[in-house]
């Protein structure tokens, strides 16, 4: 078929939407903006045991459209460092504890992923045999254990 020129001036036309977003400065945005202190507990699948967790970022760093996270977790009563990768395009996230010694179900070599930042997190465990948990993190940590509430909570009758 020859090549017809008169096709060559007819102007492009895109049809749809042209994506704006920009996730190189969403990583620099979340790195800035991020709450630092994340508080809720890890629920495991295997016994249904819940644990409070506690989760402080110390280093969130852009790198592209990644932000590295650094910090400390603690699960129950161990205190582990953490690392881990937040994609700021995707939302996805791979939170490592890089400690030996962890709570029952949560082993060395597993690793937290979530899709949605860092709330509803599951743990991937590093064996079949493990069924893992989910680890549900708020970055509203409002009243702790250890403080009395103000007034007492109302009782609400059945009937």
């Amino acid at each position: 078929m020859p090549l017809d020129s008169s096709q060559l001036a007819v102007p492009l036309v895109v049809e749809g939407s042209v994506q704006r977003f920009d996730p190189v400065a969403r990583a620099v945005d979340l790195a800035e903006t991020m709450p630092r202190q994340w508080c809720g507990t890890y629920r495991s699948f295997g016994d249904g045991s819940n644990v409070d967790v506690n989760l402080d970022l110390s280093k969130l760093t852009p790198i592209g459209q990644i932000i590295d996270l650094r910090g400390e977790m603690r699960l129950g009563s161990v205190t582990t460092p953490v690392q881990g990768n937040l994609n700021a395009k995707s939302d996805q996230l791979e939170l490592l504890p890089l400690s030996d010694q962890l709570i029952p179900g949560v082993e060395p070599g597993g690793f937290f992923i979530g899709l949605q930042e860092l709330t509803m997190v599951g743990w991937q465990a590093p064996r079949l045999t493990n069924t893992g948990g989910m680890l549900d993190l708020n970055s509203s940590c409002s009243v702790q254990a250890s403080e009395p509430l103000s007034e007492p909570l109302p009782i609400r009758g059945l009937w």
